[in-house]
């Protein structure tokens, strides 16, 4: 007897999509029948998945995790993994099995940022959604296949990053002041900006607001101004005749000298080169 019933599409990328994009490996859903435990390892793929219905087990990075209807996984199937429906409420499955030259970098973001690799977002006919519109893509096989699927697992991925599970973004106070502070930041570029002064104006110790802003936006504090401060120069320098040395006080460096060797650091080239090329 078949242990589940399954609508899957299989697909061989070209040589480009494994050089270029983010492609399918296979795509499709599954319809658990009876239970049985499913396992791999040594994969190069990353697997999504949504559970449809039902409910069942997921077991990862040595923990095994009860989901159920509106749950949503993304794993490293380089890593051993394993799953099971439930015997008396057989669950039903869409999911997709991807990889790529950055599917690796986009992970390990993930999972730095911390993000767990399971979540249940607030509205996932998003993933359902965006997961059949990945299915119908590779089942019409168009021109321009491949290049929808880079897309389609994108978006899959920014959604992902969207989601932190319930318990991670139940503190709306320390949320609220995060994006304070990058408001700020925004707003205060220009002005001489250090992790004590916003501890004190916000009312929250800066080793806590070091950390947290780090898990919320993947980037310190410093380096967030950092960029901040060099995007307002990259528009200074396209868009006006400013001399370098009143760009780099303009936006907050200390002197010109500085603004070149973060701005070279960052864009792989001087603030006269890019003025040049831009």
């Amino acid at each position: 007897m078949a242990k589940s019933s399954s609508n899957r599409i299989l697909n061989t990328p070209s040589s480009y999509a494994k050089q270029h994009y983010l492609y399918v490996q296979e795509v499709g859903t599954l319809q658990s029948i009876e239970p049985h435990i499913s396992r791999r390892q040594n994969l190069d793929s990353y697997l999504f998945f949504i559970v449809l219905q039902g409910s069942g087990t997921l077991t990862y990075e040595g923990e095994t995790c009860a989901i159920s209807a509106g749950d949503c996984a993304w794993i490293d199937c380089a890593s051993p993994y394993s799953h099971e429906s439930s015997d008396v409420d057989p669950w039903r499955l869409a999911w997709v099995h991807f990889t790529g030259n950055q599917a690796r970098h986009f992970y390990q973001y993930f999972r730095q940022t911390g993000h767990s690799f399971l979540f249940r977002p607030s509205n996932p006919s998003v993933f359902i959604e965006l997961l059949d519109t990945l299915f119908q893509s590779q089942y019409q096989k168009s021109s321009l296949m491949e290049l929808y699927a880079n897309r389609y697992i994108t978006d899959l991925i920014a959604y992902c990053f969207d989601c932190k599970q319930e318990e991670e973004s139940g503190d709306y106070s320390i949320k609220a002041k995060l994006q304070l502070v990058h408001t700020y930041l925004e707003e205060h570029f220009a002005e001489k900006i250090n992790l004590e002064d916003l501890s004190s104006r916000f009312f929250i110790s800066k080793f806590h607001l070091s950390r947290e802003y780090k898990k919320n936006y993947g980037v310190t504090i410093l380096n967030d101004l950092v960029a901040i401060r060099i995007s307002h120069a990259k528009s200074l320098l396209r868009f006006s005749d400013t001399s370098i040395e009143q760009i780099a006080l303009s936006c907050g460096f200390q002197d010109a000298g500085y603004f070149i060797k973060v701005f070279r650091n960052a864009e792989g080239m001087t603030p006269l080169v890019y003025r040049k090329k831009w």
